[in-house]
């Protein structure tokens, strides 16, 4: 697959550093990366069964790099869209996608001004997109936009409640104050790329999973955390009792997203 075959409909400057697209290449196909989109796949088709949807789904991947999420969909037999800012991780997961005869629809864009109709996806799935975009009401704005009632938006994103991060080679960035924070996104885009890994974007928003669900809360879709929507099953007796706990005790729930890297959470849209 060539950029010729792939929708553009942005303005944005889809270039890139080669190192980011290098090792965003590789890690795409690590064991850590392909087990980490099996987590968000079946979280997401754990809590569909959950609701009683289970048949084939339109599905959003948004920011798709290079392409995993959006291939383990599409061979499960469902209609995958992809998107991202990144003309060559798009490129790649366009080539990846033909050599394994998957029929996936990759657009080049930007969250902030989807490609699709409203109302016309089952699934949305924004994974470590919303820190990189100034505009992320927006974001969220078109993510309820697309999605059907009843429809799934999976998040992962940063966690400004826990110190380790790994947008910036920086320690403890997540909790340096906005103006630290704002003259070290200016040298990651200048000066010094390696800083924030080659980003093209580098982060610039910071969030709790408080924050987003009153965010959520005024555009009609129901919140849940990553306790939330964790599998229990399988878990030892000792495991299952801590994670119920946090589940009932909001402190203890407040302790466990600051002990938590990153910020991962499921909104529901309501019916109308």
């Amino acid at each position: 697959m060539n950029k010729d075959h792939i929708n553009s409909q942005s303005a944005f400057d889809h270039s890139t550093h080669k190192e980011f697209v290098d090792y965003y290449a590789k890690e795409s196909l690590s064991a850590s990366s392909i087990d980490r989109m099996k987590g968000i796949f079946y979280c997401i088709i754990r809590n569909l069964k959950n609701r009683n949807i289970i048949q084939k789904l339109d599905v959003a991947d948004i920011g798709c790099g290079a392409g995993t999420m959006s291939i383990m969909w599409a061979q499960e037999g469902h209609n995958v869209h992809g998107l991202d800012v990144n003309e060559a991780l798009l490129i790649i997961a366009g080539q990846r996608a033909d050599e394994m005869g998957l029929n996936i629809e990759f657009s080049l864009g930007s969250a902030t001004d989807l490609p699709w109709a409203n109302e016309s996806m089952d699934v949305c799935i924004v994974p470590e997109l919303l820190e990189h975009v100034v505009e992320w009401k927006v974001c969220l704005t078109e993510f309820a936009r697309i999605l059907k009632p009843n429809g799934v938006l999976f998040i992962s994103t940063a966690n400004k409640l826990c110190p380790k991060q790994q947008e910036f080679n920086l320690p403890f960035y997540s909790w340096y104050p906005a103006k630290l924070k704002r003259h070290f996104e200016n040298i990651a885009r200048t000066t010094r790329p390696e800083i924030a890994n080659y980003a093209k974007y580098p982060a610039v928003n910071w969030f709790s999973f408080y924050q987003l669900r009153q965010e959520f809360r005024g555009i009609g879709f129901d919140s849940f955390d990553r306790f939330d929507i964790m599998d229990i099953d399988g878990k030892s007796g000792l495991q299952k009792l801590v994670i119920n706990l946090i589940r009932r005790l909001p402190m203890l729930r407040w302790l466990g997203h600051v002990a938590t890297p990153g910020l991962s959470m499921l909104a529901i849209k309501e019916a109308q």
